[in-house]
């Protein structure tokens, strides 16, 4: 079987089939995953009783993104860097340290953001 186009039809079906793979891999591995999921929802769910106006929306959902985003691509930093350097070396914890750290980059901000969107409306309940 020959190898199809990427602009083809195929080939795009074939990509989101990968990408879709990718994600699922994430979730069966990173119970990280699972956790930042949970977030989304409760994030959602207070978005929704608050009635966020559509740009408080974009940054939710963009900071949510960017944790998710930054989580896949430390997965999949550490997955390169198991294969290519299986036993310890120090260039390699050095590589999945900075890649973990990007995530924790990722969720100290979005929790800022959090903060920007919900704390207003949570100091608005206190009688």
């Amino acid at each position: 079987m020959t190898t199809p186009h990427p602009l083809s039809l195929r080939g795009k079906r074939l990509a989101f089939q990968y990408a879709w793979q990718g994600v699922s891999y994430m979730l069966r591995t990173q119970p990280n995953a699972w956790f930042q999921i949970g977030i989304w929802v409760v994030v959602t769910a207070v978005g929704l009783a608050f009635r966020l106006t559509a740009g408080e929306w974009c940054a939710a959902v963009l900071a949510m993104a960017l944790v998710w985003v930054t989580e896949a691509l430390n997965t999949a930093i550490e997955d390169v860097v198991d294969l290519a350097s299986p036993g310890r070396h120090p260039l390699a914890g050095r590589a999945k340290d900075v890649a973990a750290g990007s995530v924790v980059v990722a969720v100290a901000a979005s929790a800022i953001i959090g903060l920007i969107i919900f704390a207003p409306r949570f100091w608005a309940l206190i009688p």
